[in-house]
């Protein structure tokens, strides 16, 4: 829950408007969806920072490239996480005119099954399938260049109850395991599966290393489809593709937001998943404060990911910061969690 003022916010209701109220450093001037949004010193500031500095714009860019292309041109001072995988991996750390930052992120990235009866995917022996099929190797060095790390679990590295239950059952890509599954879920090779994925450069390449990976071996035949954000997001909630990939950054540091939202009954996923005993683990987890508590059950419910997989996990993202070297503090912006500091 958050602190406001009771003299701003009533007491029995939501404040109606668009005010925004504040105590920092800064505040909002102008904001522009999707484009900018423009941060003014505030006046009424009354905190620890002796200068709260310049103006600033933040600009937001549909795709890597839009971003990359004003960045060559000078006109971006910081960039953060959303720089081709190419130019990260070519950055030269020891630049003087640029500075770098890298470190853990919590951004992570599934393939997400689409489960409903009827589905290629509704039998778990088929995605299992998949599962023994994946190699995550390629896609961390030839699609990313390095600049994420393989994901082998729910909840990422960094978190309680953090496990690899992925790497443990399917250690490493294997196709008579794969085939002899596929078998024992009486599907006709190759399967025909749709899969669609976010339109953008990155994806495009992401999803063509997925779809040599499930074809190479005869046993699945993909159809993809790139699909405009908004769109794909409305295609995804009704059921139109048996599998597609979908990021996910946490609302806050803690692994209840990789669970719930991810593989409980209603999840936000759209995958039509849903089981008793993850719905009871979920519960379970949400019961302590002290959450060193429930590991063992963010634990349990990441093997029960690993034998349902009603998502395969990909990758855990690194976070990078770039900035022009005459900007002092970058190194302080971000903590991982995409929130800035």
């Amino acid at each position: 829950a958050a602190i406001v003022d009771t003299t701003k916010y009533p007491k029995d209701k939501i404040r109606s408007g668009n005010q925004v109220d504040g105590s920092g450093p800064y505040v909002l001037k102008s904001y522009e969806h999707g484009a900018r949004a423009e941060l003014v010193p505030n006046l009424k500031y009354k905190g620890a920072l002796k200068k709260t500095g310049q103006a600033v714009t933040i600009r937001y860019f549909k795709t890597s490239e839009d971003l990359q292309t004003s960045w060559d041109a000078g006109e971006v001072d910081v960039a953060h996480r959303q720089l081709p995988s190419e130019t990260l991996a070519e950055l030269n750390m020891n630049d003087p005119d640029v500075r770098v930052t890298e470190a853990t992120s919590a951004e992570i990235r599934n393939i997400i099954f689409n489960v409903r009866e009827g589905t290629p995917f509704a039998d778990k022996k088929v995605r299992q399938a998949v599962a023994a099929l994946l190699d995550r190797g390629p896609l961390v060095r030839k699609v990313y260049q390095g600049t994420v790390d393989p994901l082998y679990s729910l909840i990422p590295s960094g978190f309680i109850g953090h496990s690899t239950p992925f790497f443990d059952t399917y250690p490493y890509s294997d196709p008579k395991r794969a085939a002899q599954l596929l078998q024992q879920a009486g599907a006709k090779t190759p399967v025909p599966v749709k899969f669609a994925y976010r339109e953008g450069d990155m994806y495009t390449k992401e999803t063509a290393e997925l779809r040599r990976q499930l074809e190479k071996d005869g046993l699945f035949k993909v159809s993809v489809e790139a699909v405009e954000w908004t769109k794909y997001q409305k295609g995804y909630a009704a059921g139109k593709y048996d599998m597609y990939t979908v990021g996910w950054f946490p609302d806050f540091p803690d692994p209840d937001t990789f669970g719930q939202p991810l593989v409980g009954t209603g999840n936000v996923l759209h995958s039509g998943y849903s089981s008793k005993k993850m719905d009871q683990l979920i519960a379970a987890t949400q019961q302590y404060s002290d959450r060193s508590r429930t590991s063992s059950d963010f634990k349990e419910m990441q093997s029960l990911v690993g034998e349902d997989v009603p998502l395969l996990p990909l990758w855990q993202k690194k976070d990078y910061v770039v900035a022009k070297s005459e900007v002092a503090g970058s190194q302080y912006l971000s903590e991982g969690t995409g929130t800035w500091r």
